[in-house]
């Protein structure tokens, strides 16, 4: 057994979250897939709280939470920088992350998930404005990190990657390089890191995942 487990799931960009890190920080670890329809008695033992992936295992200590994971791989290897040493900029990046996570992420979800056209378009709203606040933080950095994969890059990795599945998969178009020509360049930029194309997922797998999710044939 490794000293490093990873409890996740292929498809989830939170478990991809966790992947990418580790490998940033050459982090060796076991990968263990789990079925959410049958949870693993371990993964009920090492989050009898939330019962969810990823749960990352060092030492037969689980820590739970993709966040939480992602600082603690931050202060346990050395390595590459996930969090900037400067406290206000590591501040900075933890408020973004979690922007992303509990404004954006809420935003693209309920508008690819709405029924009602009205609301669909109210929700396609917030959730472009949400994108374009996202976007003026970017700057013309090359990452939110600036020239290194950061916190906020890793959190991201959502709209970096499984935005682009879910709009191939509904067939629209709400995440464009005209709308965001900034965050778009980010997303390309993202994705085509070597250790990042290394941590994702085959993308005809999950556009066919995402599809059936939403209900349509694959």
């Amino acid at each position: 057994m490794t000293e490093v487990q990873l409890f996740g799931l292929w498809g989830s960009f939170f478990s991809h979250r966790i992947e990418i890190a580790l490998k940033l920080k050459g982090v060796e670890y076991e990968f263990i897939e789990e079925d959410l329809s049958n949870k693993s008695p371990l993964l009920l033992q090492y989050n009898s709280i939330h019962k969810k992936v990823p749960v990352l295992v060092h030492k037969g200590n689980p820590i739970a939470e993709s966040r939480v994971i992602l600082e603690y791989i931050d202060d346990t290897w050395k390595g590459h920088p996930i969090l900037p040493e400067n406290p206000h900029e590591r501040a900075n990046a933890r408020f973004w992350a979690q922007f992303i996570d509990e404004k954006c992420r809420v935003a693209l979800r309920n508008a690819y998930g709405c029924q009602e056209k009205e609301r669909e378009e109210e929700a396609t709203r917030e959730a472009c404005e949400l994108l374009k606040t996202l976007e003026n933080e970017l700057k013309n950095r090359r990452f939110f990190g600036g020239d290194k994969i950061g916190l906020v890059d890793i959190v991201a990795n959502f709209i970096g990657f499984w935005l682009g599945a879910i709009q191939e998969a509904l067939e629209v178009k709400l995440f464009t390089e005209d709308r965001f020509p900034k965050l778009y360049r980010w997303s390309e930029e993202f994705v085509n890191c070597s250790i990042i194309k290394e941590s994702l997922p085959p993308r005809d797998k999950l556009i066919s995942f995402m599809r059936r999710r939403y209900g349509l044939s694959s």
